[in-house]
């Protein structure tokens, strides 16, 4: 099994996971979750929707098995959703403007420390990842977006365009069709070290 397959395994597991516990957080105050395994990240719903994005972009990738179990979370996610609508709309809006927080800052780190290479940056890239993953799912109907939230990214994305240094995909190639190039440019590549 490549590594990347492991790391769909790894994925899957945290989303049969969340996708369990989605209704009691969706019930909750907790932004951050945590998990009844302590060994897992703590549940959000972008995390859940980042995994679940990757995860059916590339179901070919896994045995058949694990596409009867993507589905059961699927399925499990969808039904915790069920007469929800409000209350998830309004728990996607809040980790959105949490997660834009989060990435302001790192951009804030960049310009301040000059530090973005490497795996600095892959580790915070997770961040603009779920900002878009729940940008995806508010868009879809009868869920309505925040339009500031636009505006905000487009203020970050210009920032670190600054630094942008085009380069490879920052992950396996074999991820690559879950992410084209045209909508995560910010997967291909990396920011530079010095302005």
């Amino acid at each position: 099994m490549s590594e990347s397959n492991k790391d769909l395994r790894g994925d899957l597991e945290i989303l049969e996971a969340m996708a369990s516990e989605m209704d009691q957080y969706l019930q909750s105050q907790a932004l951050f979750w945590p998990m009844m395994n302590g060994g897992l990240p703590r549940l959000t719903i972008g995390g859940y929707l980042m995994r679940q994005h990757r995860l059916t972009s590339l179901r070919d990738q896994l045995d058949a098995n694990d596409k009867v179990r993507l589905e059961a979370a699927v399925g499990q996610f969808n039904e915790a959703l069920v007469e929800k609508i409000v209350r998830f709309e309004e728990r996607a809006h809040q980790e959105i403007h949490a997660r834009l927080r989060q990435w302001g800052e790192y951009l804030k780190e960049l310009h301040d420390s000059k530090l973005g290479i490497g795996d600095y940056y892959i580790s915070h890239v997770q961040t603009r990842l779920m900002i878009t993953s729940l940008i995806h799912k508010l868009e879809e109907q009868p869920y309505e977006l925040d339009s500031r939230v636009f505006e905000q990214l487009a203020v970050y994305d210009n920032i670190l365009r600054n630094y942008w240094v085009p380069g490879s995909f920052i992950w396996a190639d074999e991820w690559k069709p879950a992410y084209p190039e045209a909508e995560y440019w910010w997967l291909y590549g990396q920011p530079r070290s010095d302005r």
